[in-house]
C-alpha cells in the first residue's frame, strides 16, 4: 500500500505503506487506507515523532558502545538499516508544521 498525504499547506507527501504505517502508529494513528489529522493534534504528532527519533539514535549510540566494549564494529547508520528513522520522519515532521502554522488538516486515502 502507498500512503499519499495531502494537505492545503504543504505538497503532497507519498510514503510506502511500511513508512507510513510506522509513522501513523508513532502519532498514535492507526493505520488505515484513509484517515485525517486535524491541526489540534499536530503539536502532540510532531512531539512524538521528535521523541521516537531521540530514541532510536539513543538505541543505535547503546549498540555502538556495546559493540566497541566488545572490539566489534557496527557498520555505519546508512549501510546498517538502510533509512534512518530520522530521515523516514522528516518530511512529515516539516509538513505537520506548516499544516499546524496555517491550520489546515493532512488527510490521506481521499
Amino acid at each position: 500500500m502507498l500512503y499519499k498525504f495531502k494537505s492545503k499547506a504543504a505538497g503532497d507527501l507519498i510514503m510506502m505503506g511500511p513508512t507510513g504505517d510506522q509513522v501513523l502508529r508513532i502519532i498514535g494513528k492507526e493505520p488505515a487506507p484513509q484517515g485525517i489529522i486535524e491541526p489540534a493534534a499536530m503539536a502532540a504528532a510532531v512531539a512524538a515523532l521528535e521523541r521516537a527519533v531521540a530514541e532510536d539514535e539513543a538505541a543505535r549510540a547503546q549498540a555502538e558502545r556495546e559493540a566497541q566494549a566488545e572490539g566489534r564494529k557496527l557498520a555505519p547508520p546508512g549501510q546498517r538499516e538502510g533509512v534512518s528513522l530520522r530521515q523516514r520522519v522528516w518530511p512529515m515532521v516539516e509538513m505537520l508544521k506548516r499544516a499546524s502554522a496555517e491550520k489546515h488538516e493532512i488527510v490521506w486515502g481521499v
